[in-house]
């Protein structure tokens, strides 16, 4: 059987997984195919704009949960500070509300990671040429659920209340009042309906809300 020859323009993908395991299998996998080029691995959201201004990727492939900045964060630095290139989500949390804040950062598609790498490869050619390519199951779900009811405040209280901070450590961090803070806290509570701060945060983790 002849050999596929690479075309003179390989799509030139960068691939941020924190996982080495997983991040080495996809860069194999897109690697055999003929027209595609990983020239960039990173396992720390936070290198992520700084080595796609150095490797110039046409696609950058981001994992949500990474050490450092989180691919939907770094998914609107990429939109911003490099936005000739395509971002795709591939993510294990298939949820409404990380699909809402993709596509609000300016990424181009969103897939689960449970699907065949053909599928992920014929993504990463739809994005392209100006696709948006979107897990059907997960954007029903996305529809159905409605938008992000926390504000961006909310949402920054509620992720600096981790591992326990008081009120004072938070308001020292976000350079608020702990009155105003209390009042975030207190509209997230009741937006989530839960019954205190860390359930608050729990839920709206668990919704993608963060």
């Amino acid at each position: 059987m002849p050999r596929a020859h690479r075309p003179a323009r390989s799509i030139r993908v960068l691939l941020a997984e924190d996982q080495r395991m997983m991040r080495g299998a996809l860069a194999v996998l897109l690697g055999m195919e003929p027209d595609m080029e990983v020239v960039a691995q990173i396992a720390n959201g936070d290198t992520i704009v700084d080595t796609a201004l150095r490797t110039r990727p046409d696609v950058a492939l981001l994992d949500i949960e990474l050490p450092g900045r989180s691919g939907l964060d770094a998914a609107a630095d990429l939109h911003r500070e490099c936005p000739d290139c395509r971002v795709l989500i591939l993510t294990t949390f298939g949820r409404p509300g990380y699909l809402r804040r993709a596509m609000e950062a300016g990424a181009a598609g969103f897939l689960v990671k449970d699907g065949p790498v053909e599928e992920l490869a014929e993504a990463i050619r739809r994005v392209l040429t100006g696709e948006r390519v979107i897990d059907p199951a997960l954007a029903a779900a996305a529809l159905s659920a409605g938008p992000n009811p926390l504000t961006a405040r909310e949402r920054d209280v509620l992720n600096a209340a981790v591992d326990g901070a008081t009120v004072a450590d938070i308001a020292a961090k976000l350079h608020l009042s702990e009155s105003t803070v209390r009042n975030y806290l207190s509209a997230a509570i009741g937006k989530t309906g839960t019954r205190n701060r860390m359930e608050a945060l729990r839920e709206a983790r668990r919704q993608g809300w963060l």
